[in-house]
């Protein structure tokens, strides 16, 4: 199982940075660099099918499995036009990440208003 795992570790690094930059796409006289955040985990076990006991399973070799998956979540996209490269955020993700920021921040904000009241 060791060696299993060594080998899921060493390929998850290989593809890592790929997977977070996408390949260059060139498009009306611009590049576009795709830009996702990407996480993924790998997971093993082995149990000794009589007596429970992990340990003994390892000794043994019997009873293993592993399982795997990950996702990704667009963020945006690097554009270059006419030398000058900027960044432009998927909306959705901005959205996504920027709703729930204003709404903590109003809450602290009427907390504040509230302490200064009294």
């Amino acid at each position: 199982m060791t060696n299993l795992v060594t080998q899921l570790a060493d390929s998850a690094k290989d593809f890592g940075v790929q997977a977070a930059y996408g390949d260059p796409v060139e498009l009306g006289g611009s590049t576009i660099i795709p830009v996702a955040l990407v996480w993924y985990g790998f997971g093993g076990g082995s149990v000794d099918e009589a007596t429970g006991d992990s340990k003994l399973a390892t000794m043994k070799g019997i009873g293993s499995g592993g399982g795997g998956g990950g996702y990704s979540v667009p963020i945006g996209a690097y554009i270059s036009r006419g030398g000058i490269t900027r960044f432009d955020p998927n909306i959705i993700a901005l959205l996504a990440v920027g709703i729930p920021f204003v709404a903590s921040a109003g809450w602290a904000l009427k907390k504040v208003i509230r302490a200064l009241k009294h």
